[in-house]
């Protein structure tokens, strides 16, 4: 699924922004849970990469991260935001557990 932000976001320094994926969960019991209880993922698709750190050498540090790549993140990580009515996290590089393979 493509993402249908219509701006150009470019993340400062070391900041990623992600798209959360939703993670489809088949019924198991007859309780329903409204969507504003369930937690959200953890999971999402990179959608934009600042340019990297700055390290005190001065020296540039790139990113590990490239858009269109899925990684897992902290439950309490970034700042959740709306642009052009799609949901998206900004959050420091740091803040990625892992990048699915």
């Amino acid at each position: 699924m493509q993402p249908r932000i219509k701006r150009m976001l470019v993340p400062m320094r070391e900041r990623i922004v992600i798209k959360r994926t939703a993670t489809h969960q088949s019924p198991t019991s007859k309780i329903v849970i409204p969507d504003i209880a369930q937690e959200k993922p953890q999971e999402g698709e990179v959608i934009a990469v600042g340019p990297g750190r700055i390290l005190p050498s001065g020296k540039e540090l790139t990113p590990a991260l490239a858009p269109g790549d899925q990684v897992l993140f902290g439950r309490y990580v970034g700042v959740d935001i709306t642009i052009d009515g799609e949901d998206v996290i900004i959050m420091r590089e740091d803040d990625i557990l892992a990048r699915l393979a």
